[in-house]
């Protein structure tokens, strides 16, 4: 009778598991993907699990590091617990739409809270408040904004806003305005994040003691790099570096004097700012890019590089594939420079822009997101972008699986308090 009574508590037991485990999974699990659209390689394919590399020694220092590449970390604590993660805009003119798509997609795959710094002319604040309190509350509760008026705290104002693009020269002031921040990403407002902005913060931590920025390089080839063929100024490195994604150290850039071609000895940031634009005005194309690029030249010790596929643009691929981090794991960031999100001239930036622009906030990432944009990458494939998919795919679809294992694990949690 005994034994009769404990087999009964333990298929019992047993029972109330499998019913625990079917419900979270019937909640969680993303649905039945649609056939695969055929191209040269397939759209989402299962990447093998890769074994663990060897300690490494620090840069810094005699203390092993993990042989991690940038960018990948494990999290030691609960992301609510940490401070936020700080990421800075400019947006003039007819930026209001791309800067919000940028910012939703931080949002929709990052992990730890983050704070937006929008710096905006006077007519789009109102707008940008409109469009950020319309967002469901279970995305609002992630991040805090402040909107900033556009502002030069040297020089002539008209010629900072006018140099290049409207208003992107505001970047360059980042670290005399925001002064009680340490640490900041700024990225131009043709940005998406394909992945956790947790993960190129992280390399912060890959920062030696002398680094206090870090970029992408302009271009990897440098006989068809443009700074190495036409560049009437300084540049650092072989082919120049690109400022659309820009990781920074603002406190290290505070207190750092920078050698420079002016004077003998070092400048502070905000010192050497407008003496360095007057100097070089007549021979920069690319405005403030053109200044950095100056300015890393004298200073090359201060500047971290990291892999092109966070900062992925239409150069990477419409004369070939040539971003060799982004064939290897994925897109990280896509930088759609030169108004590709809005003509037809690379399809496959602007498919990536539309989907995530048209996705409802509340909706299945992989049935809403994922499936059309692999639908609509089938009419890129006649350009040399379409024909590489994965390369576009392989970061978006490892970071939904992660949001839905994530809600897998809250779910279960949840039941198992009860």
């Amino acid at each position: 009778m005994r034994l009769s009574c404990k087999v009964a508590a333990a298929l019992l037991g047993l029972g109330s598991l499998l019913l625990l485990y079917l419900l979270a999974g019937s909640s969680a699990a993303p649905p039945r993907p649609p056939p695969a659209p055929s191209a040269t390689a397939p759209l989402a394919r299962r990447q093998p699990r890769l074994g663990r590399s060897p300690p490494r020694r620090s840069p810094a220092g005699g203390k092993l590091a993990s042989a991690r590449k940038p960018g990948e970390h494990k999290h030691s604590k609960e992301p609510s617990s940490l401070p936020c993660m700080h990421l800075a805009v400019v947006a003039c003119g007819d930026r209001l739409e791309e800067t919000l798509i940028m910012l939703k997609s931080a949002v929709l795959f990052s992990n730890r809270r983050l704070c937006f710094h929008i710096f905006a002319e006077d007519s789009l604040k109102p707008e940008f408040e409109k469009k950020l309190k319309e967002w469901p509350s279970s995305y609002t509760k992630k991040f805090e904004y402040n909107i900033y008026p556009i502002t030069f705290s040297v020089g002539n104002a008209q010629e900072w806003k006018k140099l290049f693009k409207p208003c992107a020269a505001q970047r360059l002031f980042l670290p005399v305005i925001l002064k009680d921040v340490d640490s900041l990403l700024y990225v131009d407002t043709d940005v998406l994040f394909l992945r956790p902005i947790d993960d190129i913060w992280h390399i912060l931590k890959e920062f030696n003691s002398t680094q206090l920025a870090a970029m992408a390089p302009e271009h990897e080839i440098p006989k068809i790099g443009w700074y190495s063929r036409f560049a009437r100024h300084p540049y650092y490195g072989t082919t120049g570096v690109n400022s659309g994604v820009m990781l920074m150290n603002l406190t290290r850039i505070r207190n750092t004097q920078f050698k420079n071609s002016m004077i003998p000895s070092g400048l502070t940031w905000e010192e050497m700012l407008y003496p360095l634009y007057q100097k070089y005005k007549n021979y920069i194309t690319w405005g403030d890019q053109d200044l950095l690029n100056i300015i890393f030249y004298f200073n090359p010790e201060c500047l971290y590089v990291f892999p092109c596929q966070w900062n992925y643009r239409p150069d990477h691929c419409m004369y070939g594939s040539n971003c060799k981090g982004a064939e290897e794991e994925g897109v990280s960031i896509l930088h759609g420079n030169r108004g590709v999100y809005h003509d037809d001239k690379q399809p496959t930036f602007k498919a990536l822009y539309e989907v995530i622009r048209d996705f409802p906030f509340e909706d299945n990432l992989f049935q809403s997101l994922y499936y059309p944009l692999q639908s609509k990458f089938l009419d890129t494939v006649h350009t040399l972008c379409g024909r590489i998919p994965q390369v576009f795919l392989k970061q978006i679809e490892k970071t939904m699986k992660k949001v839905y294992e994530n809600r897998v694990i809250v779910y279960l949690g949840a039941n198992h308090r009860y």
